[in-house]
């Protein structure tokens, strides 16, 4: 029997293979922190894949990380790598700025919304970032535009924030007494010597710290070049870009990891690769 490898899942896993995350969202999955290592044998799987994962992880780590999965692998066996497109964003955004330079209205739209998707989950402070913000909107006036990009995710996020936002400041205002009321002494003491010792700067520096590293954040972008580069110099060969449709796994959309059973991308902005590990001689 094959075994396949599902790193970072998410909610996007599979019964018959072997899924790891940071936490738990199916029965399907194990709760495991990748930062430390993958958990199974060297030489024991068939496949390594990953998508929407590799670029949250800081870049003094990627070697680690990719030797893992090379490790983890069979020889002969192959990685699948899905990652945001670099170079398809830049083509877009390069296109979008032309086209609202030219005083387009639908393309200051869309231009807007690659500014985000380029910079907002590389820079943000906070979780949803302005992204969260700019999905919030209704009406979302280039929201087909956004859905080509995101995808399903995308519009379950949208419908998410618009069936909330009735309650949304009702719930932020009873949190907030909720914290006010709840908040003991002890606790407000603590805190209050911690910025006194230390200062506001540095709580602040603190919390963006505790932020970035939580995994949210995109640590670096990546295109055809930057990647297959990475997979060559972690050992693997025979790199080929794939659609989300295809791969060197047969019958790859049966297991729906990156295509709907109506065959449409879940992730519609990702650049997928694939790599094999060398047998030995």
């Amino acid at each position: 029997m094959k075994t396949y490898l599902n790193l970072g899942c998410g909610t996007r896993c599979h019964p018959d293979w072997t899924n790891f995350d940071l936490v738990a969202c199916s029965p399907f999955v194990t709760a495991h922190d990748l930062s430390e290592g993958i958990p199974v044998p060297d030489n024991s799987c068939d496949l390594v894949y990953h998508a929407a994962v590799l670029e949250h992880i800081r870049r003094h780590d990627i070697a680690g990380f990719m030797k893992e999965c090379y490790r983890a692998l069979k020889p002969g066996g192959v990685i699948r790598v899905g990652v945001p497109d670099l170079e398809r964003l830049c083509r877009l955004y390069l296109k979008k700025l032309e086209l609202a330079a030219e005083q387009d209205e639908q393309a200051a739209d869309d231009y807007d919304w690659i500014m985000i998707e380029m910079y907002d989950q590389v820079t943000r402070e906070n979780s949803g970032g302005e992204m969260v913000a700019y999905l919030a909107r209704d009406p979302l006036r280039n929201e087909q535009f956004i859905y080509d990009r995101i995808g399903e995710e995308g519009r379950e996020l949208i419908r998410s924030l618009r069936a909330s936002r009735g309650r949304a400041s009702q719930f932020t205002s009873s949190m907030r007494r909720m914290y006010r009321s709840g908040r003991t002494l002890l606790g407000a003491l603590r805190r209050n010597l911690f910025i006194a010792l230390a200062g506001r700067r540095a709580v602040r520096a603190i919390q963006i710290g505790r932020f970035r590293l939580s995994g949210e954040a995109h640590q670096w972008m990546y295109d055809r070049y930057s990647l297959g580069r990475l997979l060559l110099a972690t050992g693997f060969r025979d790199t080929s870009v794939r659609s989300a449709w295809e791969s060197m796994i047969p019958e790859w959309t049966k297991f729906e990891l990156d295509t709907r059973p109506d065959g449409f991308p879940i992730k519609p902005d990702l650049l997928f690769m694939e790599a094999v590990k060398p047998s030995p001689g």
